[in-house]
């Protein structure tokens, strides 16, 4: 494996850690902010936590007009899906989401197929259904009566519109990267994805209420700005134009395992002995995903 290859495949697994504990820093958040409005909150405070280093430097100031159509394009597919998932939200449950969430990976090869000319063999179709069966089973914990009892409702419809969004930013980046600055770009997408969600406000009538954000809060916050908002942005953005879109969200199936492992080592929670075995049949999976011959780029 190329020296840069692997680096990005570090990035990449980083970033579904920190992706990960955002699951335990939103938990707390969520009972005083609307999710809408803490999204709004993580963009703008990154904007400002980010600035005083792009701004500084007239290299970068100097490419922030150029980037920025693009970005607002990368971006408007990233606020999408937080729209989508709050909006769904409203009328599924969290493991719905969690359940349809799996199949991004899969929604994201059938465009990498259509837009990038990337073929889906047979073996490559059957380590995606691997990682889906792996996935549910930690999701499930095993348990096929409610797997069984899982229906599509209202919210499960606009959750799998909001699946797709998360799938067209990550092709998106792939397309629309033309040897961008890293940081430059980061910040344009930021700033996107500000203006963006903050239209998504407006549109859902949804109060700021930001002043509630106080105390060990505010901890929490700063996690999601910085290690959840501008570091996986960067990471993810690195690691999908070395690699490709379709790479990248493979590591999706690993989101489960990440949640369980910050559980054990930040609120002492034991992993069940029952999900064990979908650990191991998704980490199979997503290793076999990158075996696969890299994606051709446009």
């Amino acid at each position: 494996m190329k020296t840069l290859d692997l680096q990005a495949h570090i990035y990449v697994l980083i970033a579904t850690f920190l992706v990960g504990g955002s699951f335990l820093a939103s938990e707390k958040l969520v009972q005083t902010v609307n999710p809408l409005s803490l999204t709004l909150l993580r963009f703008v405070g990154s904007v400002l936590i980010f600035a005083p280093f792009i701004l500084i430097k007239k290299s970068f100031r100097s490419k922030i007009v150029s980037t920025m159509p693009r970005a607002m394009g990368i971006s408007l597919f990233y606020s999408l899906y937080f729209m989508g998932m709050f909006e769904a939200l409203k009328t599924t449950t969290v493991l719905n989401t969690g359940t349809l969430y799996t199949l991004v990976p899969l929604m994201t090869a059938i465009m990498a197929l259509i837009i990038f000319k990337e073929k889906i063999g047979v073996n490559k179709l059957f380590v995606y259904i691997i990682g889906l069966v792996g996935t549910l089973w930690v999701i499930f914990k095993a348990n096929l009566e409610l797997l069984f009892s899982f229906s599509l409702n209202s919210g499960d419809y606009i959750f799998i519109i909001a699946s797709f969004s998360m799938c067209c930013y990550s092709i998106s980046i792939k397309l629309l990267y033309k040897n961008d600055n890293p940081f430059v770009l980061v910040f344009c997408t930021l700033i996107g994805g500000a203006i963006w969600m903050g239209i998504g406000m407006l549109i859902f009538q949804q109060p700021l209420n930001w002043h509630l954000v106080e105390g060990t809060l505010v901890y929490n916050m700063l996690y999601l700005i910085i290690g959840t908002t501008i570091i996986t942005l960067f990471l993810y953005q690195r690691s999908t134009v070395i690699l490709g879109p379709t790479k990248v969200m493979s590591y999706i199936y690993l989101n489960p395992i990440a949640v369980a492992i910050l559980l054990y080592l930040i609120d002492g929670k034991n992993i069940e002995t029952i999900v064990i075995p979908g650990i191991i049949i998704t980490s199979i999976a997503t290793f076999m995903l990158q075996k696969n011959k890299k994606e051709k780029k446009k």
